[in-house]
């Protein structure tokens, strides 16, 4: 039976990669670096800190990645707090809502630094419907490595198999697989040069997932 949904949050509860993609450009020019759309591409769904560890090793880079973080956090935070039109995604917030109403456990999982999440929780009250909060970029290991997942339901109180994910990226899906927890693959307008073919279910609609009918995957 459903017990807990674990949620991503970047390209599922909100499209932030616009803002991070401005971010990690100006952190590109600070430091002279050419990245590829390719290389870029495959940072979706990782925490700061890994993605800036294999951008000093590819450029050789004499500086540590804990200043690489340090530059793309200074831009991204004036890019979010001046962004008016910033919002959630279409029906997320209707989802959440049903499943807080039919007694779900929902944990957020995500890459986001804590800092980058409360952030973007106290701006949409997202707080009351959700008993935990993980941030990839306090764990030992990034997505797709299955540990922020491991963790996530570990934190809502029920087994894996009672858990389902909503993830919108190559590397969380691949992360949510190898915890062995079932895995809503959101293929959103916003995605980009995603993989979805590990997901359980592949979706462009909220409403597709709704408790009432989600839940039936749980019963047999």
């Amino acid at each position: 039976m459903l017990k807990a949904v674990l949620f991503d949050m970047d390209g599922v509860i909100v499209d932030s990669e616009p803002l991070h993609h401005r971010a990690y450009q100006k952190m590109f020019q600070e430091f002279d670096l050419d990245v590829s759309k390719e290389f870029y591409a495959s940072f979706t769904g990782k925490a700061t800190l890994p993605i800036c560890k294999e951008i000093c090793e590819t450029f050789k880079l004499k500086v540590s990645p804990e200043i690489l973080v340090a530059s793309k956090r200074k831009h991204f935070i004036p890019l979010f707090e001046h962004d008016t039109d910033f919002s959630l995604l279409d029906g997320v917030l209707e989802l959440i809502q049903n499943y807080h109403e039919n007694g779900l456990n929902l944990v957020l999982a995500s890459s986001a630094s804590m800092e980058n999440i409360n952030r973007i929780f106290k701006r949409f009250d997202l707080d009351p419907y959700f008993t935990a909060k993980l941030s990839g970029a306090d764990l030992k290991a990034s997505k797709p490595h299955p540990e922020i997942f491991i963790k996530a339901a570990q934190a809502s109180g029920f087994s894996r198999s009672e858990c389902l994910v909503i993830e919108d990226s190559t590397n969380g899906i691949t992360a949510a697989k190898a915890a062995g927890i079932y895995c809503i693959g959101y293929d959103s307008k916003h995605s980009k040069n995603q993989d979805y073919s590990q997901a359980d279910l592949v979706i462009q609609d909220f409403n597709k997932v709704k408790y009432s009918k989600i839940s039936r995957e749980f019963l047999t």
